[in-house]
């Protein structure tokens, strides 16, 4: 049984491919269009499944696409029959839904010639995120929570999972969303771009949440655990908000309404300069979203009576407030898988139609055995299912391809004085790495198969000494050529989490921000955020035997079993080719590159 399933025509648009219950591949079509979180229909990731699992459009059985049309009716029909919003509004959604459901046609313009026998299962958009999390989970039973902007008319959704069962017990419907929220207050702080909601949370920590007060006005907590917007600090209920594709990449007029002005003061225009007031802002923002969302929490573990959690949806990419879960709620598990947001629904729509299908016949399986079985490694049996444990689904490229690159480029590389070297096995590659590193240089790594998710995870990564204190700015300004307060990860070997954080817990998707101890801080500067904390990466030989042995050279130089980790990029998607890491390396200047088993090093 072959599943395609797609998150199409919406942000970050995706495409995977599971058979016989197993992930195969996964990636978002940014990756391939190289504009970031490119909408539209997901054809180049579609195409690179299908070549990575070895079949043919023809083998497909069934398309799962993350939205459902019909979901939610008739709560639609009696907004627009009580609340008369602006035509425009009505029309505008009916068309987005079309284009979503034209799947057929899409494939049949991307793929010509080729025979489309699959059914089409649509699946409601937060069914996806909750399915997209709890059933590639480590859990046999956990509250699954989805909560993002606006998908099929609702904004959150929550249930419990078990076995291989989810549903949707409750929702949170249009207009209330705490992603709608997130997203208008990162427009009134001037950061205007689809996916800025990120820099709020990386400025929150310069401030103070002194605007706690005005924030409870604008979002109102309700006994149940539920949550409401007051109405009159946004537009997107009544009007028409223009969600326009400019070249594939989304793109919103402002949320929020003149009247936020009233309350917290003249919005910040793009490019204007930070104050102590933004900054304030940005704090208290992301406190009433930790605030809201932990009220929620707290009464859903009353309602279920189970310890484990699993996050999806736009908001679960907040990994500050992830990482204060355990602080906050008596949940004492918690999986967030590595492309939580939107792209994760392709996931998770494919993963909720295969054990539909399977009509519960798989309901009760134990998971894997760490001593006996391997995550992911094979078709579920009656001694294990899927679980996700690594991110790595994306396209990878031999030694041979890379080589010929570096041969066809010689020109070039040597124009800027950088020598190119063949090391033949992964001891050498990992000390040349390490030593770079241990001297303050840069190194690119691009190894192995691209990362499923906004993160880099090891296998398209930017590597660099944690313990330089000025390692922060030199990305910053030099490489990455973004927001000098934007901060930087630690990926540090699975084994030596306690001796450095406070918590000592799996994070491999980089998706939580946790306390680094207090006495570490001055060693790391560089992966320390201004409050303390770090964005937590954990690596395990078993599911990055080639990242975890640079790490652990790293160490042996250091004594630090960390190194800074950061997307491989400069203002652009995730490189994805080698010919893209190359451009980038020779772009910013980078001291070395890594690819597979060549070095690329730049001599002066």
């Amino acid at each position: 049984m072959i599943l395609l399933g797609l998150n199409s025509h919406h942000a970050d648009s995706s495409a995977c491919l599971v058979k016989d219950g197993v992930l195969l591949a996964a990636a978002e079509e940014e990756r391939f269009r190289r504009i970031k979180h490119w909408a539209g229909f997901p054809s180049e990731s579609i195409r690179y499944c299908l070549a990575e699992a070895g079949v043919r459009l023809g083998d497909v059985d069934v398309i799962a696409l993350n939205q459902d049309a019909s979901a939610n009716l008739w709560r639609k029909l009696a907004y627009v029959a009580t609340r008369r919003p602006d035509l425009s509004l009505v029309l505008d959604r009916v068309r987005n839904k079309r284009e979503r459901v034209g799947v057929a046609e899409e494939i049949a313009h991307a793929f010509p010639g080729e025979t489309l026998r699959a059914e089409l299962r649509e699946v409601e958009h937060h069914l996806a995120h909750l399915g997209s999390a709890y059933l590639v989970s480590p859990f046999e039973e956990a509250v699954a929570v989805s909560v993002d902007g606006f998908g099929d008319f609702a904004s959150s959704a929550w249930g419990l999972g078990r076995g291989t069962r989810i549903e949707a017990d409750d929702k949170i419907y249009f207009p209330h969303s705490l992603g709608v929220f997130y997203q208008a207050l990162t427009q009134y702080l001037g950061f205007p771009n689809y996916g800025d909601e990120y820099k709020i949370m990386g400025l929150a920590p310069y401030g103070e949440p002194h605007f706690m007060g005005e924030m409870r006005q604008i979002v109102h907590l309700g006994d149940s655990g539920a949550f409401r917007l007051n109405l009159d600090y946004f537009r997107h209920h009544r009007e028409k908000i223009a969600y326009e594709w400019s070249d594939g990449a989304p793109d919103f007029v402002d949320l929020y309404a003149p009247r936020l002005a009233d309350l917290l003061g003249p919005a910040r225009r793009a490019q204007e300069e930070l104050t102590e007031r933004h900054k304030d802002i940005a704090r208290s923002v992301q406190g009433m979203y930790e605030e809201a969302l932990f009220h929620l929490l707290n009464r859903l573990h009353e309602r279920y009576q189970v310890d484990a959690l699993t996050l999806a949806g736009g908001c679960a990419m907040n990994s500050v407030a992830n990482g204060k879960v355990y602080r906050n709620t008596p949940f004492r598990k918690l999986y967030v898988q590595s492309a939580a947001g939107d792209a994760g629904g392709a996931i998770g729509a494919a993963f909720v139609v295969w054990h539909q299908m399977l009509g519960g016949r798989s309901e009760g399986r134990p998971l894997p055995n760490a001593e006996t079985d391997r995550p992911g490694s094979g078709p579920p049996t009656n001694h294990s299912r899927f679980v996700m444990d690594q991110a790595c689904w994306g396209p990878q490229f031999s030694n041979e391809a890379i080589g010929a690159l570096l041969d066809a480029k010689k020109a070039e590389i040597s124009a800027q004085a950088c020598a190119v070297n063949r090391l033949e096995n992964q001891a050498g590659l990992c000390s040349l790495a390490a030593e770079a590193i241990a001297e303050g240089k840069v190194v690119g790594w691009f190894q192995g198969r691209m990362e499923w998710g906004p993160r880099a995870l090891g296998n398209r990564s930017i590597l660099a000494d944690p313990r330089r204190a000025d390692m922060k700015d030199i990305l910053n300004l030099k490489i990455k050529r973004r927001e000098s307060f934007r901060p930087f990860a630690p990926s540090i070997l699975r084994e030596h989490v306690a001796e450095w954080f406070e918590i000592d817990d799996d994070v491999p998707f980089m998706m939580q921000v946790y306390p680094i101890r207090a006495d570490k801080r001055v060693l790391i500067p560089a992966v320390t955020h201004v409050d303390g904390s770090g964005r937590l990466q954990t690596v395990t030989r078993a599911t990055n035997p080639r990242y975890y042995a640079l790490i652990e050279a790293f160490r042996a130089l250091s004594g630090v079993p960390m190194v800074l980790n950061t997307s491989f990029n400069e203002n652009e998607p995730v490189v994805c080719t080698p010919q893209e890491a190359l451009d980038c390396f020779l772009r910013t200047k980078m001291d070395l590159l890594v690819m597979g088993n060549w070095a690329v090093e730049r001599t002066q």
